[in-house]
């Protein structure tokens, strides 16, 4: 056994199940929307529940990635972990839908802090060459979490109520904590540098991040009453993008390091992970709501087809991380298996609503195998390109465009979806709603030639979200592409 593999063997036990918890957290609530949207109200605004949290988690990428480099990694693992803690004990209890939406904030944040200690601490370890097979690793329990969260979500909903969803998370973020006392501790790379901590860069950040994703959630509406609001949101978040480049310029201490973001190789890497993850997340957010919607399954089913997702996102990383640590060529599988994926994606956006249950799941692994080839190739090329003096701003980059392609992503399926339901019929989204809230039971109060009506208008604005993961994976092929580094 070589040393690398020893330090791995050690590591990984803490890093992939601090991993799974942090992916779990942004899918888990994906199939109990429904349940959250009948208690508390308004299936058109619960969306805010899995994007306030992916808002947080990007917001905590750069901050965290700064402050692993000043301080080191190991203490503020365990101060992510207690954060993250705190706020799903705020969720468990929360008594109205914006305080659900504050504690997912606060889970948020700690969540992606863990994502992004999590990612560094495997990069300290590890050569970049054999990097890209331990990251495979790495990247199949995410895909894992991010797959089994709706299904754990949804026979927990089913069985025990919507509130045990968070809950059920406490224990397993104890265990982080136990094994997470196995890693190493590295000094850290700032070590008797002064550090000065960028609050002017924070603020900018959260203000274009959060302008953002708020207009783009009124635009969908197509309400004219709204969109001069989300007119005026876009402005402030092009002024605050505009207004943040000239802070990180300026400061000695950037919370985005701009040199790291201008290589050709970490930038389009970096906006490749955002579209290959956007398409993910956006799709199990919103495919158990179109599985129970739309195909009629129950809730613990719905959740239990995105098992598909996980067996192909996984079994893709892995293939990819063998082939780097074989062969040296890391952006060769991207580039070949992400247009295969944007293919099915395609078909199943035109035929997905006629097509048998029986034949999704094989569909969905094919796709997610191949936008799985992309998950540690991304990982080490940022890393490989940004070299170990750069490696916690790097790993952090990786977390931050992950997190903004799912927040962005998931913003984007839900903008089209409900743009398409406004656009079927006035009727529509309303009925959709009460659907959601009220389950099969409001179909039969229809008939069978209005509920089969229904169904056929739903089936259509559903194919939005297929077309949004299609166009993304699209994006990400022509990125593998492009990408200048292809070989360790």
């Amino acid at each position: 056994m070589t040393e690398g593999e020893a330090r791995f063997r050690r590591a990984f036990p803490g890093i992939a199940l601090t991993i799974f918890l942090s992916a779990v957290d942004q899918t888990i609530v994906a199939t109990a929307l429904p349940a959250i949207a009948a208690d508390m109200g308004g299936i058109e605004r619960t969306s805010w529940i899995l994007v306030a949290y992916l808002v947080a988690a990007t917001c905590a990428a750069p901050v965290f990635g700064q402050l692993g480099d000043a301080f080191g990694r190991k203490p503020l693992l365990y101060v992510a972990l207690a954060i993250f803690t705190a706020g799903c004990l705020a969720c468990a209890l929360a008594t109205s839908l914006p305080m659900l939406v504050g504690a997912r904030i606060v889970q948020g944040f700690g969540g992606g802090a863990l994502l992004t200690m999590a990612q560094a601490l495997i990069g300290e370890a590890i050569p970049p060459r054999e990097r890209g097979r331990y990251q495979a690793w790495i990247a199949g329990s995410f895909s894992f979490a991010s797959a089994f969260g709706p299904v754990a979500g949804g026979y927990a909903t089913q069985l025990f109520g919507w509130r045990f969803v968070f809950v059920m998370l406490l224990p397993v973020a104890a265990a982080c904590a136990l094994l997470s006392l196995r890693l190493e501790r590295v000094p850290a790379v700032r070590r008797g540098v002064r550090f000065r901590f960028d609050w002017a860069g924070l603020v900018l950040f959260i203000v274009a991040v959060a302008s953002a994703l708020v207009a783009l959630d009124r635009g969908r509406r197509l309400d004219p009453a709204l969109l001069p609001m989300a007119a005026g949101l876009a402005l402030l978040a092009v002024a605050a993008t505009l207004l943040l480049l000239r802070v990180e310029r300026a400061v000695q201490d950037p919370l985005l390091p701009l040199a790291v973001f201008t290589e050709p190789s970490i930038a389009r890497s970096y906006l490749l992970s955002a579209c290959v993850v956007g398409a993910q997340v956006g799709l199990i957010s919103f495919l158990p709501v179109w599985l129970q919607t739309v195909r009629g399954m129950a809730i613990g089913p719905s959740g239990l087809m995105l098992l598909s997702l996980s067996l192909g996102g996984a079994s893709g990383a892995m293939f990819a991380g063998r082939m780097v640590a074989k062969s040296g060529h890391a952006m060769r599988w991207p580039t070949i298996f992400l247009p295969i994926g944007c293919l099915v994606w395609a078909v199943l956006a035109v035929a997905a609503d006629s097509l048998p249950l029986a034949a999704l799941p094989p569909m969905l692994v094919v796709a997610a195998f191949c936008s799985g080839t992309s998950y540690p190739i991304v990982q080490v090329t940022a890393q490989a390109a940004a070299g170990k003096e750069r490696l916690g701003a790097a790993s952090a980059g990786v977390a931050f465009s992950r997190n903004i392609g799912a927040a962005t992503g998931t913003a984007l399926v839900a903008a089209a979806v409900f743009a398409a339901l406004s656009l079927i019929g006035t009727g529509t989204a309303p009925a959709f709603q009460r659907l959601v809230a009220e389950g099969p039971a409001f179909l039969a109060t229809l008939g069978p030639g209005a509920a089969a009506a229904l169904r056929a208008e739903l089936a259509e604005a559903f194919r939005m979200l297929f077309v949004t993961a299609a166009v993304l994976t699209a994006i990400a092929a022509v990125l593998a592409w492009r990408v200048p580094l292809r070989r360790f």
